[in-house]
């Protein structure tokens, strides 16, 4: 296990995202080394994922994607060190706009109940314009907001522009990914194109691994088409070892326990 900087003993921190894998792609190694230096790191989840792809019918029998891809999240979950897991049931593509005040409700109730130091969401681009992602990052920040001199500080979390592209061209290069291989059938240029710039950014190489190992429990969504299946940890370490954040503007929020693990931002982690 690496050694992280400092001891995170005694604080919290709750992520909260759309989907099961939201919280690996886009900032599982931070989470990872947050659980390493001691926080107590709370997964919040909108919705079971029951409309996501499914890399192979076998995996899901019964039909119930939605269940699958829970139990997936808490494997997940496991490898990353997250202490708990909150699964609710919104309708996965209509975080938007469907329960819109029960799913505020439900972030507030959270941060009440766990007192988190930092709270951290998709930014305004939601990855890659998902509009679940964007719904999710406007319920968390009203929901923060909402909580006035309680509030604690927000983070938005964004894929360095080209990485997936990366990705992609370090599985073609190995000579077995399928050349359709994509995310989902999304443009990998689509990920953290036109996102605002960080604030700072995280080094989680040495937790490229476990991001990368707690990616794969999502066996639904990571099939041989994915280009995931085909990097091996150094190359994780390459794409996947760099994660940036924003701080939210809501004045009231006071503390800076994801700043204390910040490393200087350099034009090669904003710009691969």
């Amino acid at each position: 296990m690496p050694e992280p900087k400092r001891s995170l003993a005694g604080r919290t921190v709750l992520a909260i995202f759309a989907h099961p894998d939201d919280e690996s792609l886009a900032c599982g190694g931070t989470l990872a080394r947050l659980a390493d230096a001691g926080a107590r790191v709370i997964l919040l989840c909108a919705s079971r994922g029951e409309a996501g792809s499914m890399s192979d019918p076998a995996l899901v029998p019964d039909g119930d994607l939605g269940g699958v891809r829970t139990r997936e999240l808490r494997d997940a979950a496991a490898v990353l060190g997250v202490a708990e897991v909150l699964v609710f049931d919104h309708p996965d593509g209509d975080l938007r706009w469907d329960r819109v005040s029960e799913l505020h409700a439900q972030i507030v109730a959270a941060i009440q109940q766990y007192k988190p130091d930092a709270v951290i969401t998709f930014a305004e681009d939601g990855l890659y314009w998902h509009l679940d992602h964007i719904g999710v990052h406007e319920r968390t920040f009203t929901a923060v907001r909402s909580l006035g001199a309680d509030a604690p500080p927000l983070y938005y979390v964004t894929i360095p522009p080209g990485v997936m592209r990366g990705l992609v061209e370090a599985a073609h290069a190995k000579g077995g990914a399928p050349p359709d291989s994509s995310f989902w059938g999304i443009a990998p240029d689509a990920f953290g194109a036109k996102a605002k710039p960080p604030g700072f950014v995280i080094d989680v190489r040495d937790w490229a691994p476990r991001k990368l190992a707690a990616l794969r429990c999502h066996r639904t969504q990571m099939g041989p088409n994915n280009p995931i299946a085909w990097i091996n940890e150094d190359e994780a370490r390459r794409w996947l070892g760099v994660e940036l954040f924003r701080r939210a503007p809501i004045e009231t929020a006071n503390g800076s326990v994801l700043e204390e693990l910040a490393d200087p931002i350099k034009s090669e982690d904003v710009r691969m």
